[in-house]
């Protein structure tokens, strides 16, 4: 109740002292003494700015012209440093009512303007007045992209009345007398505060904005035998929000953080670099926690411009073990269509579908022992391996998903050239109507490369959730319900064949 009654108090006092017209401190980009940047991967800023403002007693207008064109006008917050009960926000406002030609005619509609024409005979110009009827755009409704403008459209041509005629697309150049009011430059944040303490004050600003987000992205090379593979990780940002940061403080949020009503703009670039080159030097950001997310502060200050794409090393390492993986999954994910469908269950045409495409992975694992150990944000990750030339040539491409210390990875690059695989079902049986069923499934695997290699055949059990391998060739290991891994390892030129039948009962 006391600080109610103080506040109130300090509002009576500053109207009371305060004249009609308050007083107005307008700032600039150079008036700001500090600014900091938190930028989520998810399209949106938070950004703080600290300034320096001489505020009389009273009612004073703040007027801060140089903001994002994207920002949050309802995540605005103005607070005093200096003295913070001294400074009562009364009112406070984003505006964005641009200069625009469509725009700056409409307000002249009704009104007398000018034109300026061109004497053929002697070659002078001259103008006559008259009255502006239409403009000859429209605005395209329920569209505002960021800025406040709406696009416009024309809709036929100038009308003007002069000397008692109405013209259509009056010749000459159109000159209006000002810039009607309410149209401003740029976009800009307007502040009404209450001050008990004159002076100077620093002040905090702060407000969500969009069109500025940061992706990671990676580069990968592997070493001859596709044991040990170098990473880079690289922050991508790109500032389209209509502002310039200089010297900023910048600090990256990984994760998945809601957001209501959130329209992602995707963004992206991948980059390739010579990994010989990679820094060496001590890492640029460090990572620490923020509630349920990473945070990655940039340790030292940056300057991101307006259309700008800025790209800094977030991690490196190198001689990371790794181990290239070779897969067959003959049913790849047409299985999940017909998953424990009871239609499907009793009908032996499903499941003979048989792809021949053995699939290359490159593992590795993010701990500190591999150089990393670091949660690392998602991203896309471009791995390169050197031809017999000594040159790099690209190999594959995947994404990864934001990835815990201590986790493996796991990048799918392609098939196999060398290696092929066939699935068929040898056998279907009904044991019991609408109860038991019997399925052999045999899988053919070649290698036909010029070294041994290892293969992990991948089986989905997807009639039903209850079922047991009866019978099998080979050994073999149930991952989970609708997963089966069978390891084979096969000599140069050699094929092998695993079969084994399984029993459906429900």
């Amino acid at each position: 109740m006391k600080t109610t009654r103080a506040t109130s108090f300090l509002l009576l006092c500053c109207l009371a002292a305060g004249s009609l017209a308050p007083a107005q401190t307008r700032s600039s980009a150079s008036d700001r003494t500090s600014v900091d940047l938190t930028i989520y991967n998810q399209n949106l800023a938070l950004v703080r700015e600290e300034r320096t403002m001489d505020l009389l007693k009273g009612m004073n207008r703040i007027i801060v012209p140089d903001i994002p064109a994207t920002i949050d006008g309802t995540s605005l917050h103005f607070s005093s440093l200096t003295d913070p009960p001294a400074v009562k926000v009364i009112e406070q406002n984003y505006q964005y009512d641009l200069v625009h030609q469509a725009k700056l005619m409409e307000k002249y509609i009704g009104r007398e303007v000018e034109f300026f024409r061109n004497n053929n005979e002697t070659n002078k110009e001259y103008s006559v007045k008259g009255k502006l009827l239409a403009t000859g755009w429209q605005p395209q409704p329920g569209y505002r992209p960021y800025g406040g403008n709406a696009p416009y459209y024309a809709t036929g041509q100038m009308i003007a009345e002069i000397d008692g005629k109405i013209e259509i697309g009056p010749a000459g150049r159109l000159v209006l007398p000002g810039l009607p009011e309410g149209l401003i430059l740029k976009p800009q944040l307007e502040w009404l505060v209450a001050n008990s303490r004159q002076g100077l004050h620093r002040t905090e600003i702060s407000y969500l904005a969009g069109q500025l987000t940061w992706s990671c992205s990676y580069v990968a090379l592997l070493n001859a035998n596709d044991s040990q593979i170098d990473l880079t990780g690289w922050v991508t940002i790109i500032n389209n929000s209509g502002t310039t940061f200089k010297n900023a403080g910048l600090k990256l949020v990984a994760g998945d953080v809601n957001l209501v009503n959130n329209e992602q703009a995707g963004y992206g670039l991948r980059k390739s670099m010579n990994m010989a080159e990679a820094s060496t030097a001590a890492p640029q950001f460090q990572q620490k926690e923020l509630f349920e997310y990473k945070l990655y502060t940039l340790q030292r200050r940056t300057d991101i411009r307006n259309n700008e794409t800025k790209q800094i090393e977030l991690t490196s390492a190198k001689n990371i073990l790794a181990k290239k993986i070779f897969m067959y999954d003959g049913l790849s994910d047409q299985w999940r269509y017909w998953a424990n469908n009871y239609s499907y269950r009793e009908q032996g045409s499903f499941g003979q579908q048989s792809g021949k495409k053995v699939g290359v992975y490159v593992a590795f694992k993010n701990d500190e022992q591999s150089g990393l150990g670091i949660a690392l944000p998602k991203g896309s990750v471009r791995v390169y391996k050197r031809d017999s030339d000594g040159k790099e040539q690209f190999v594959g491409e995947d994404e990864i998903d934001h990835t815990p210390k201590d986790e493996e990875l796991k990048l799918f690059l392609g098939n196999a050239f060398d290696i092929v695989g066939e699935h068929t079902q040898q056998n279907f049986r009904v044991i019991v109507p609408g109860h038991v069923v019997d399925e052999t499934i045999e899988i053919k695997v070649r290698n036909h490369k010029s070294e041994p290699v290892e293969i992990l055949v991948v089986e989905h059990p997807w009639r039903w959730n209850e079922w047991d391998i009866t019978k099998s060739s080979a050994g073999w290991e149930k991952v989970d319900q609708t997963t089966v891994r069978f390891p084979l390892k096969l000599k140069k030129d050699e094929e092998k064949v695993v079969t084994y039948t399984i029993r459906y009962n429900w």
